[in-house]
């Protein structure tokens, strides 16, 4: 190396050692790192953001972890992240102390579609994804069809739950049987487990894919949607927790549901609002469920369709009216 190039090197070299002897006597007199230089412009910039957003307006609307929604002074909130192992183990205990129940009477089902509706709009699901059912019944050909609304049994002894192979699914002690679409994998075992039909697949993205985006997963709600998941009926699980009827109960306009706690024996109808004893009105009504013979355990009971309110109505002309 000639010597001409060789004081170059060290003149250089001289020159980056200035500098950065001079860059950490600032960060040291500043009493900051390279690393909190970046941390706190950041901080800085978060902080002028939240400032400003609280200050557009008084107040504002927070949810709560037991799902109430309520406002609070906006200079009071702070950026809060759910816990979500606490909110999912909640959403597993149920309600200490309640046994839901679900009464179906056949003899006021017109199929007017309006527990359907409310359905759907409460699940994001789509006009043709169902959590309900209806069904054409005929006991003989001497009998007069009826319709027959079946959401899922909510089985004390369920089938789908044992073939969970990722504990998705699950029972609650207080009745409904719930799933957690954050570990549904689609393998859809419950599917052909369950000997009511009752569960769906969800083959598309969300009806409200961009509406719920960023929103936190509700278990009892089962939204936001996940595509390549199960989903069914709750008992809505989420109107519970409110101490409020079903979605589809409260939307009959018929008096075709009754709901309840079996350990108080007591059931309301969702249109008459008439509170009843569970236990009488089963025993006076003839009440039964379904398949029995299976041992699942139903807690969904149905009453008859005798001294029926409506004639069957059938568009389609696949069944006749004929009087019993």
């Amino acid at each position: 190396m000639s010597l001409k190039k060789e004081k170059k090197k060290k003149a250089l070299s001289e020159i980056e050692g200035v500098l950065e002897s001079s860059r950490r006597s600032f960060l040291k007199k500043a009493g900051i790192s390279g690393a909190g230089v970046i941390a706190g412009a950041a901080a800085l910039y978060s902080g002028y953001r939240h400032e400003k957003e609280k200050h557009q307006g008084d107040y504002i609307k927070v949810l709560t972890e037991d799902n109430r929604l309520v406002e609070i002074p906006a200079d009071q909130a702070k950026d809060y992240k759910p816990d979500s192992k606490k909110i999912t183990r909640k959403y597993r205990e149920g309600i200490e102390g309640k046994k839901w129940v679900m009464v179906i009477d056949l003899s006021k089902c017109r199929n007017a579609r309006k527990c359907i509706e409310a359905c759907q709009a409460a699940h994001h699901l789509r006009p043709y994804e169902y959590h309900i059912n209806t069904l054409v019944m005929k006991e003989n050909e001497n009998t007069p069809a009826y319709f027959m609304p079946k959401p899922c049994q909510h089985c004390d002894n369920p089938p789908c739950v044992s073939v969970c192979p990722v504990d998705a699914t699950f029972k609650r002690p207080d009745g409904p049987v719930l799933i957690d679409n954050e570990r549904c994998i689609g393998c859809r075992f419950c599917m052909a487990a369950c000997p009511y039909s009752a569960r769906m697949f969800h083959w598309q993205e969300p009806r409200e894919e961009i509406a719920d985006k960023g929103k936190v997963y509700n278990v009892e709600l089962n939204v936001p949607q996940k595509k390549g998941t199960i989903s069914k009926c709750l008992f809505s699980a989420d109107r519970l927790r409110e101490n409020m009827l079903p979605y589809c109960v409260s939307a009959c306009p018929n008096g075709v549901y009754w709901f309840g706690d079996e350990n108080e024996d007591a059931v309301t109808n969702g249109t008459t609002k008439e509170t009843v004893s569970f236990k009488k009105l089963l025993a006076d009504n003839g009440a039964y469920r379904l398949m029995p013979e299976l041992g699942t355990k139903p807690r969904v009971y149905y009453l008859p369709p005798k001294n029926r309110l409506f004639e069957f109505e059938d568009p389609s002309g696949t069944y006749s009216e004929k009087k019993a």
